[in-house]
């Protein structure tokens, strides 16, 4: 069973398989497009979700929920299903691929045998495409490696039925019903709107006053928790933001692309410079990177760094604020 299926790397998991999916079922849509209509874009700081024991920082949406904004917007119909049994998934799966038909999976990273040590770790909201098998072996199309691999079906299953935060339990989807023609204008601004709102929300964890929030608690962890500790902290806050599917940085840039495409579909010449100045906001998120790193690393040379890193952070989340309040309006 081998579908006839296009691989495309991508910036990010979800993005790429819903542009893959969508592709194969004759409808080119861009990464940036599914991450901009999605409302993927997000700032969370999760304290009581501890992940890698350290709490939980996420710059994105939920997971499987960039799909379903997308979906919902463009006017597609999603089969969604998750399974307490591991023959019935397998099952389902196998069911699909002998029917041509391609399907998303949210898998657990720590067991990818093809990813990297450095990025094997407790993280189950990964995506990836399955479309054929051979023998034992499922033909995978994971969006964010530069070609095609495959696991087998131990492999395959052990990843579905990944245990802790976030556990796939064998989740399975695909689009079944598609409109004749994709009307991306309302979407477009429907996904802009959900943004904004996000990333203005009048709540400390989330949005712009999350990243403010943030950069105030790394000013207080080596106190507080000890040095140990804050740099497991910090750690994470990289960590979730570089490693994660490009992270806080990379996911401005895929917004900023976004951004621009849109500009020339609405007709929208503000959009157009909102993408540069998400992309220079992306610059910055980078640098923050690298010194939060260097810290965590001891190898900083800065004195009184936590608290530089925190200020590089707090102004972040300034313009940040800024930046969302521009862009509704130019809405």
């Amino acid at each position: 069973m081998k579908i006839d299926f296009t691989h495309n790397q991508s910036a990010h998991c979800e993005n790429g398989v819903v542009s893959n999916l969508m592709g194969y079922k004759g409808f080119k849509i861009s990464e940036p497009m599914v991450f901009g209509i999605g409302s993927g874009l997000l700032f969370c700081y999760i304290p009581f979700l501890m992940v890698n024991h350290a709490p939980a920082i996420t710059y994105r949406a939920m997971p499987g929920l960039i799909f379903k904004r997308f979906a919902k917007r463009v006017g597609i119909k999603i089969q969604r299903e998750k399974f307490s049994n591991k023959e019935k998934a397998k099952a389902r799966l196998d069911e699909n691929l002998r029917k041509d038909n391609p399907v998303g999976l949210q898998v657990g990273v720590y067991n990818l045998v093809y990813f990297p040590d450095e990025y094997r770790f407790h993280f189950n909201a990964h995506n990836l495409v399955v479309y054929g098998k051979e023998e034992d072996r499922y033909l995978i199309s994971d969006p964010v490696m530069e070609t095609v691999t495959t696991l087998t079906e131990k492999q395959l299953e052990k990843v579905r039925f990944a245990k802790g935060a976030f556990a796939p339990k064998g989740h399975m989807y695909y689009p079944i019903e598609f409109p004749k023609d994709l009307k991306l204008e309302k979407a477009i601004v429907k996904g802009i709107k959900h943004t904004c709102r996000d990333m203005l929300a009048p709540v400390p964890f989330v949005g712009a006053k999350g990243i403010r929030k943030v950069a105030g608690l790394i000013r207080k962890w080596p106190k507080k928790k000890g040095v140990k500790v804050a740099n497991h902290y910090l750690g994470q806050v990289v960590r979730m933001q570089e490693e994660i599917g490009t992270g806080g940085g990379g996911f401005r840039y895929i917004y900023a692309a976004f951004l621009q495409e849109s500009s020339k579909i609405l007709k929208n010449d503000q959009l157009s410079e909102l993408s540069k100045e998400m992309t220079e906001i992306g610059d910055l998120w980078r640098d923050f990177a690298v010194d939060a790193s260097r810290i965590y690393k001891n190898r900083s040379a800065l004195d009184d760094a936590y608290n530089k890193v925190a200020d590089q952070l707090n102004t972040i989340g300034n313009k940040e604020e800024a930046f969302f309040k521009k862009l509704k309006k130019a809405i």
